[in-house]
């Protein structure tokens, strides 16, 4: 019998949906090795961060109150500490900018091996992590040897955990030694292009090379404009200047998980569909039936973008823009 730890993340005093994912992947990891699962919760609102979290199969929640926001410091003598008494066999944390800050460090405290980006767990007498290579071109599996291990798992790979939860929740006095703690946060500032986070719309009309020219963004905003949707894109648009690059999603820019995900005039390369394929409900609008968008979207429209749009506008009651 092997439990698991999971590390939670939050931020700006959110949690993030990255964190009921890895409940799903520390589920599953702790069903197949008989053991149970435990969360780690450190800084901010602990306790209604632990209200939130204690989901459908989750064993025991730690709680480490000190500080409000991310500290690189904090989270590694808490979680060293926490794997210590904790002993669990694999620990699990977010791919994030946080985990991979913090994970590296602990593996190394603890002397663990550490293998990040894991896009899928299975146990079968030992762990097996999968993940993949050159823009996802390529899959890998690595069988980690070791009883113990640490793994970052990438946002969007797991559907988040629901349900109510009857784990204990228990506040771990980790001894913090702040004379080690050598960075504060201080604020947040948005980066260039920050005006719209794509990875938190619920629904998302996402645009490729089929728009051919900057001069067709119009049409594809009145479709925005009239479904009440964000507006996200494919790489291409982003690298000639047509969109910001904070609208850009896939695997050189965001993971989006929208409720809904219309993708226009996209092919479906692996780098872009890296980013999106936890879409519940994926429709494609392409003239071509063999790109690879149709083999994971859940709807298609074969038909020329520019015929298909306008015709959406008006279903929607907006006004098709004069190009």
């Amino acid at each position: 019998m092997s439990d698991v730890l999971a590390v939670t993340e939050h931020r700006r005093g959110d949690l993030r949906d990255v964190s009921f994912e890895t409940i799903t992947a520390g589920r599953e990891v702790a069903d197949d090795t008989g053991g149970e699962l435990h969360l780690a919760v450190i800084s901010g609102d602990v306790d209604a961060y632990a209200e939130q979290l204690n989901c459908e199969g989750v064993d025991a929640i730690h709680t480490v109150e000190y500080g409000t926001e991310f500290n690189h410091d904090v989270y590694t003598q808490a979680l060293e500490q926490l794997v210590d008494d904790v002993d669990p066999a694999y620990v699990l944390a977010p791919n994030s900018v946080n985990g991979l800050d913090y994970a590296p460090a602990v593996a190394e405290a603890v002397d663990r091996p550490l293998v990040t980006d894991a896009v899928d767990l299975t146990f079968d007498g030992t762990l097996e992590v999968s993940r993949e290579e050159y823009g996802g071109k390529v899959g890998t599996t690595i069988e980690i040897g070791e009883e113990r291990a640490i793994v970052t798992v990438r946002p969007g790979e797991w559907p988040q955990a629901t349900g109510d939860g009857a784990a204990a929740v228990s506040a771990y006095d980790a001894d913090i030694d702040e004379s080690e703690i050598m960075s504060t946060v201080t604020g947040f500032e948005e980066v260039a292009g920050g005006d719209v986070d794509i990875s938190e719309a619920n629904f998302l009309i996402s645009i490729g090379r089929g728009i051919e020219e900057e001069e067709n963004l119009p049409l594809i905003k009145e479709l925005v404009e009239a479904t009440d949707a964000t507006l996200s894109s494919s790489r291409p648009i982003v690298d000639n200047g047509w969109l910001p690059a904070n609208r850009q999603v896939g695997q050189s820019g965001k993971v989006v998980t929208p409720d809904v995900y219309i993708a226009i005039g996209i092919s479906g390369a692996v780098q872009h569909v890296a980013g999106m394929k936890g879409a519940d409900t994926i429709i494609a609008i392409n003239t071509d039936p063999n790109e690879p968008i149709y083999d994971i979207a859940d709807y298609g429209i074969e038909d020329d973008l520019f015929d298909v749009v306008p015709a959406l506008i008006e279903e929607f009651g907006g006004d098709v823009p004069d190009l």
